[in-house]
């Protein structure tokens, strides 16, 4: 494995850091401070220094979102919009971010450690494109006219649900802004969204560009600060009438426990996963090493679908194991700025420690370790890709998220087998199927309980596929149409047709 370095641990002499423009809460198409002038820091995950001081929201600032959303969906033009009005809006949003590419994917960097030219060319192109193809739907919602069994007449309204809150995670902070925001735009909503701690910076540029774009004020809200407080202040609002978080599965918990006990509003939860990635005889073995390397190192292993489990079967295990060694002497652990690099520096310091203890977990417990597997040699939050051999599926790094940079390898025997360890986790997010027999990639695809299945490929998300989970991985689904109907609430009218005494 190749570590890049030139002497001080980084690049950053070579990387001229913004200066950073938005700092605070967006409040009612205003950059205002929050109530209590509190802030927290934002940090270089490159080099664990503050890059900013963010202003720290809380209840009584989620208190006012809400309150300008709740205006702005109640007696603002917003929601009374045409739809083809929305659309040519949040087109402007999404040219105006094109035209903003560089800077918010260096923002994405420097917050999060992501790579900078992945999110030149993946990222933020695919946050407009996804505002993009909202905006193609805002024009397109349609009740039905139905057919009755008396003498009625009556048809469906498909209306916006209302004031959302969207709490979204710090692992793809611009991808998931748009996944969340762009539909309930198109829907007629209004929203506050809450975004990761770890990662604010890029949320409220949206913000600032929402505003150039046209977007009314009041319909976007952004209120940066900690779970605990303002994220808890969302998920409990009497007068949010949805909330949509993506996160761990013991947040998700605390969402929809908030929810239910506040308004009883709907809540939409995309949650932890444990993928399997499952290997069979007859595939290529060079090409499926490096699926299963970047399904599991993708985003140093901080993606919800990471193919964290890879199931070999017996009759390939070893040749597969040969090519994951080849392959990882050119894996380049570096600087997120540095056009070389494959895997940036873990998103903060908590992050990083926790996967470092799941790695000590995992040799404690009697796994192998086949590669990898220490902090790298340098400032800031970097860890090697870290491989384990001779795990068994009661360990705990095969069962429970670790969420870095960490793979698991076992061997199997039969397809039976396959499925059914497989399954055996409370997760149900993706899994992926390598083989050249379709007629055992269709047995094993729809015996798998997962949301997402990938046949010869892995992490192929795309904007018109419905994403979201079985089991503890959550409910509801992102992307695609289904990520629009649900900030929609069906309402049904109902008329005679004529006069009927018994009617």
């Amino acid at each position: 494995m190749a570590v890049q370095s030139n002497g001080n641990g980084s690049l950053e002499s070579h990387i001229k850091v913004p200066k950073i423009k938005f700092t605070k809460l967006f409040i009612n198409g205003e950059f205002v401070d929050s109530i209590s002038g509190k802030t927290f820091e934002t940090m270089d995950p490159r080099n664990g220094e503050v890059t900013a001081k963010i202003a720290e929201g809380d209840k009584e600032d989620v208190d006012l979102a809400v309150k300008a959303a709740r205006e702005a969906f109640d007696h603002g033009p917003w929601p009374r919009f045409s739809g083809a009005a929305r659309r040519k809006i949040m087109l402007k949003f999404a040219d105006l971010i094109d035209e903003n590419i560089e800077e918010l994917a260096t923002l994405d960097s420097i917050d999060g450690g992501k790579l900078f030219h992945l999110g030149k060319i993946m990222d933020i192109p695919g946050t407009a494109e996804t505002f993009r193809y909202y905006a193609g739907a805002a024009d397109k919602i349609h009740g039905e006219t139905l057919k009755m069994s008396k003498e009625l007449q009556g048809y469906t309204l498909h209306e916006p649900i209302g004031v959302v809150g969207h709490i979204i995670p710090w692992n793809f902070p611009s991808i998931m802004f748009a996944t969340k925001v762009a539909p309930a735009l198109a829907a007629g909503c209004t929203m506050v969204v809450k975004p990761a701690e770890q990662t604010p910076l890029s949320a409220l540029y949206y913000a600032h560009l929402a505003k150039l774009a046209g977007i009314p004020d009041g319909v976007l809200n952004v209120v940066t600060g900690f779970g605990h407080t303002a994220g808890a202040a969302v998920s409990s609002h009497m007068d949010i009438d949805m909330v949509s978080f993506t996160g761990s599965t013991e947040v998700g918990r605390l969402v929809m426990q908030a929810a239910a006990t506040s308004n009883l509003k709907p809540v939409c939860l995309e949650l932890g996963g444990k993928s399997p990635f499952l290997v069979f005889d007859d595939a290529d073995v060079d090409k499926v090493a490096e699926l299963a390397l970047q399904g599991s190192l993708f985003n140093k292993g901080e993606i919800c679908v990471a193919g964290s489990r890879v199931f070999v079967q017996e009759g390939i295990y070893d040749k597969f194991l040969l090519q994951l060694k080849e392959k990882m002497k050119n894996w380049v652990v570096g600087d997120p700025f540095d056009p070389t690099s494959h895997q940036g520096p873990q998103v903060d310091k908590k992050q990083y420690e926790r996967i470092l203890s799941y790695i000590e977990l995992g040799k404690n417990e009697g796994a192998t370790l086949f590669h990898g597997g220490k902090p790298c040699d340098r400032k800031g939050y970097y860890i090697e890709p870290t491989i384990f051999i001779d795990v068994t599926d009661n360990m705990t790094i095969a069962k429970e998220e670790i969420f870095g940079p960490v793979m698991s390898v076992f061997k199997f025997k039969t397809v039976e087998e396959a499925i059914k360890r497989a399954n055996a986790t409370k997760y149900g997010l993706a899994a992926g199927i390598m083989t050249n027999d379709i007629n055992l990639a269709n047995t094993v695809s729809r015996s798998i309980r997962a949301g997402s299945i990938w046949i010869n490929c892995y992490l192929a998300l795309d904007k018109d596929v419905p994403f979201g989970g079985y089991k503890m991985s959550g409910f509801g689904k992102d992307l695609g149409i289904d990520g629009l109907k649900k900030y929609l609430i069906v309402k049904a009218v109902t008329t005679p047709i004529y006069s009927s005494p018994w009617l």
